[in-house]
């Protein structure tokens, strides 16, 4: 008899960067070698380097819910926050610093960096952005390659929720997310493209690989795609979030929906395929606009105000946001679209100032710093 095949456990794991800021001054600030040690000491290789020396990327264990993940993400930025704190810095988790010149920052001195920096040339130097990573556990090739084609409609839902970044340099950018403006200029970024199978991904990546210019599939960037580590489907097109509970409302959702999109498949039902040209236009606008503006329904031919799809969203998620535990995370984006994502937030917070002041950009940074904070 055929064996029956086992259902995806979905565990989810969580990446976040953080940026070093001087508790006092509020500019970037490198992180010295010694935090690193006491970081490491304490949490092990759940704490690492970036590109940037301003820049500390942790990450949880592989969690079976949200709960777990909860858990685990407060002690990571715990004690990140404490050792920095003895070293008179502060992290905070936003995806740009709102006054910090990319120009006057140095790269972390390692063979993998040293190497993307020889390779992307000027275009890596200005990567003073960080994001969040949500993996989802599928142990099956053929179905991560499936699912990864299906979620691909939903990717702008989640940019959305998640816009952290308004502020480049001193100025506001108009946008929601300018992350994504620095990131989209790196190669093999943007929406995946729509792989027939998993055999078609493999053939794609593997014809890079033959000609030498890249070692392997973790220098492809795409917005979600397969790990080249783990049994894992790895979105990556959020913005990080300077609140904890926005955190876990984003790996809820990206973990409902890829549940959503597997049951559905066990009805011999999936979500329609549309061109990545259109998707494009969402993930424009999600970048553009936060949830302050809708997003595009095919299916309607209309453009729908952001809190309606939130709605449909919930709906279709809510069956497996049950079986998951993790209801009340997802719930959380009632909040969001009612009171608006950090970008919001960080322009409230300027309004009150003078429009290219420092000032106003200090007082934005401060607030960040509170935020990191938020339900430790």
């Amino acid at each position: 008899m055929p064996q029956k095949t086992r259902d995806p456990a979905f565990r989810i794991g969580i990446e976040e960067e953080y940026l070093l800021v001087n508790a006092e001054t509020l500019a970037l600030a490198e992180a010295p070698e010694a935090l690193l040690d006491a970081c490491r000491a304490d949490l092990g290789a759940q704490v690492s380097r970036e590109y940037l020396q301003c820049q500390v990327e942790i990450g949880t264990l592989p969690c079976a819910n949200v709960a777990e993940a909860r858990s685990d993400l407060q002690n990571l930025r715990r004690t990140v926050s404490r050792h920095a704190q003895s070293f008179g810095l502060a992290p905070i988790a936003a995806s740009c610093h709102p006054l910090a010149d990319w120009k006057q920052q140095s790269h972390t001195d390692k063979d993998r960096y040293n190497d993307l920096r020889r390779a992307l040339a000027a275009v890596v130097r200005r990567m003073l952005i960080c994001g969040m990573h949500v993996h989802v556990e599928i142990d099956d090739d053929s179905l991560r390659a499936d699912l990864m084609r299906q979620a691909v409609y939903f990717l702008p839902h989640l940019l959305a929720l998640s816009t952290s970044s308004p502020f480049w340099q001193g100025q506001d950018t108009g946008l929601a997310s300018y992350r994504l403006t620095v990131f989209d200029n790196l190669p093999r970024t943007g929406l995946p493209p729509h792989f027939s199978g998993w055999q078609d991904y493999e053939r794609s990546v593997q014809t890079l690989i033959d000609l030498g210019l890249i070692e392997d599939s973790s220098k492809i960037w795409w917005d979600m795609r397969p790990s080249s580590r783990f049994p894992t489907l790895e979105t990556r097109i959020m913005d990080v979030q300077p609140r904890i509970e926005d955190t876990l409302m984003l790996a809820a959702l990206v973990q409902c929906i890829l549940r959503m999109l597997w049951r559905l498949r066990r009805r011999n039902q999936r979500w329609r395929i549309y061109e990545n040209f259109l998707v494009a236009e969402n993930r424009w606008r999600a970048q553009r606009y936060g949830v302050t503006e809708g997003l595009i329904d095919f299916g309607a031919g209309a453009i729908v105000p952001f809190a309606q799809l939130a709605e449909e969203l919930l709906a279709l998620i809510g069956e497996d946001a049950e079986a998951l535990g993790c209801t009340a995370e997802v719930q959380r984006i009632h909040s969001v679209v009612q009171n608006g994502t950090s970008a919001s937030r960080q322009r409230a917070v300027a309004a009150p100032y003078p429009e290219g002041s420092e000032a106003r950009m200090r007082a934005v940074v401060a607030h960040l710093v509170a935020e990191f904070h938020d339900g430790l």
